[in-house]
């Protein structure tokens, strides 16, 4: 008879303990579409960033308007900048694509060792974001980081291009 009380007692013990589960696991629920309802990726967040953004100068622009892929590149970052990642967030294949043909179409003035390891930052950043925007287990601060390092990398390879043009222009004159 005490063990027919005792395991009545476990059972109710069980029964009582189970319930539960269900209200905290929909509390869970609620909170995560809560949080994914609020894309933490905005053009606010993205103005907030602080790092230097270096623009190309107006003789680097006149060098560079030829350079097709540079010019995609730049209305993709700056659409980046408006928090639209649609070109990012896209499949890997067509952005190895357009990189692969971005190193291809460096012209050959600007083909020096910083420059393309400037590149190769941007081309990683790139991937890296892409890859981060794809995968739903990323958390959102991280993918915000992604976006930031990418803004950086070009605006690097912007100073870089700047910097080795005014170079090259100053090498061509010749003191008295």
């Amino acid at each position: 008879m005490k063990i027919f009380l005792n395991v009545l007692c476990l059972a109710c013990l069980l029964l009582i303990s189970c319930g539960d589960d269900k209200n905290e696991t929909e509390d869970v629920d609620a909170a995560k579409k809560a949080q994914q309802q609020q894309p933490l990726i905005t053009e606010d967040a993205i103005e907030k960033f602080d790092y230097t953004d270096y623009a190309l100068s107006s003789e680097s622009e006149e060098r560079l308007e030829n350079w097709k892929k540079y010019q995609e590149l730049a209305i993709q970052i700056s659409y980046l900048k408006k928090a639209d990642l649609s070109f990012f967030n896209s499949e890997k294949e067509p952005l190895k694509k357009f990189l692969d043909e971005f190193n291809k179409s460096v012209p050959k003035t600007l083909r020096t060792n910083q420059i393309l390891s400037r590149i190769a930052i941007l081309e990683t950043n790139m991937l890296k974001l892409n890859e981060n925007l794809n995968l739903d287990n990323i958390e959102d601060r991280l993918k915000l980081m992604g976006v930031k390092d990418v803004l950086e990398a070009f605006s690097n390879l912007n100073y870089q291009i700047n910097k080795k043009l005014e170079r090259d222009f100053y090498d061509k004159i010749k003191p008295e």
